[in-house]
């Protein structure tokens, strides 16, 4: 196929006009899930005769992939939207695709950067577009004549692994109502050029979200609004008040490897299982406020206050921490009920009771 060959300081892409039968052929539709023990998170249930629904219900889904779920309403309306469109072109921009194959690119004459383009082996990933390809795909199916006349102008990235692919889709979708800020912590770790506290704070996040040792696990919505199950605090307000601690001793020559991302993880969790033996049976009970965001956010600078002033043995942490939790908060336990507790905290919004939780416990402990 014909291209044009586009350089940018190190990098080398290319420019193709496809034609929709072909582009449609050699994409792969793909957006993430979010594994929670033995289930992950299923498309909801597709209507008998929704064409669309029943494509996304179909679509691969994977927790390594950084695709975004498809929505359904958006895919229809792109495709009123082609059905409709005749002075507008009907896909103006450019679809951003990838494939992590080395493409054979060869000069046409006197014409450096223009040139025929072999097509990977494998079907390319969509880091840009995904919505607009699948609308085409329905238009091809209810107008096939009128979408054979459709050349979709692509912008084709090679060569490059696939953290490259979902960096350049953070990239692209970083402004906040373009996707969910849940969706871009999981893809922190992946970005080169994120701040390596930023990317520190997401991998303790996985931890205590996904490890058998943590007791947040699976208690962390990830998802916003979609999940199914029971959460007690949303992904991203876990990461501000992480990233804050993470902040308060990160040195900036300290590398975001597994051995220090264990490191702090150990110390979140001894603190959370100290905390749940502390609070006893109101641990994750309804009917108490100890395992509802604004205690769990306050809880988290507790740890890195205690932290800071404990840096005994690693291995009696649990233990000692325990100890001074349960002998502190005894007598604190009943402050907690849902019933009273906007009064015995009260404050003008969320941030300032994080605060006199924080306050209070931490004066408990002495610290």
């Amino acid at each position: 196929m014909i291209a044009t060959q586009i350089r940018q300081k190190d990098a080398s892409f290319y420019f193709v006009s496809y034609p929709a039968e072909d582009i449609l052929r050699r994409v792969r539709f793909i957006s993430r899930f979010y594994a929670e023990g033995e289930k992950s998170i299923a498309p909801e249930e597709a209507k008998k005769g929704d064409e669309i629904a029943g494509f996304i219900q179909k679509i691969e889904r994977s927790d390594s992939a950084f695709q975004r779920s498809m929505a359904h309403g958006k895919i229809k309306a792109i495709r009123n939207f082609y059905e409709t469109a005749v002075a507008q072109p009907p896909i103006p921009g450019t679809v951003l695709l990838f494939s992590s194959d080395i493409l054979d690119f060869s000069p046409l004459g006197n014409l450096k950067h223009v040139g025929d383009l072999k097509e990977p082996k494998e079907k390319y990933l969509i880091i840009d577009g995904q919505h607009r390809l699948a609308a085409l795909e329905f238009y091809m199916r209810s107008h096939p004549e009128e979408a054979k006349s459709i050349h979709v102008p692509c912008i084709i990235f090679d060569g490059e692994s696939e953290d490259f692919a979902a960096e350049m889709f953070v990239i692209i979708n970083s402004t906040p109502t373009r996707i969910n800020k849940s969706h871009l912590i999981d893809l922190y770790e992946r970005v080169s050029w994120e701040k390596p506290d930023k990317r520190m704070a997401a991998k303790v996040i996985e931890k205590l979200y996904s490890e058998d040792t943590s007791p947040l696990q699976y208690r962390i919505n990830r998802l916003g609004n979609r999940s199914k199950q029971d959460k007690w605090i949303m992904q991203a307000e876990l990461f501000n008040e992480v990233h804050r601690w993470v902040l308060r001793g990160f040195d900036k020559s300290e590398k975001v490897n597994e051995s220090n991302v264990n490191r702090r993880y150990r110390i979140m969790q001894d603190f959370f299982k100290a905390a749940k033996a502390a609070f006893g049976p109101a641990w994750g009970d309804a009917k108490y406020h100890i395992t509802k965001p604004v205690t769990i956010k306050a809880l988290i600078r507790v740890c890195a206050d205690l932290n800071a002033r404990d840096r005994g043995d690693e291995d009696t942490r649990q233990a000692r921490w325990t100890q001074r939790l349960t002998a502190a908060w005894a007598d604190a336990i009943a402050d907690f009920r849902d019933d009273g507790f906007y009064e015995r905290f009260a404050a003008k919004g969320q941030v300032e009771r994080v605060g006199r939780v924080h306050k209070f416990l931490s004066g408990k402990l002495g610290l």
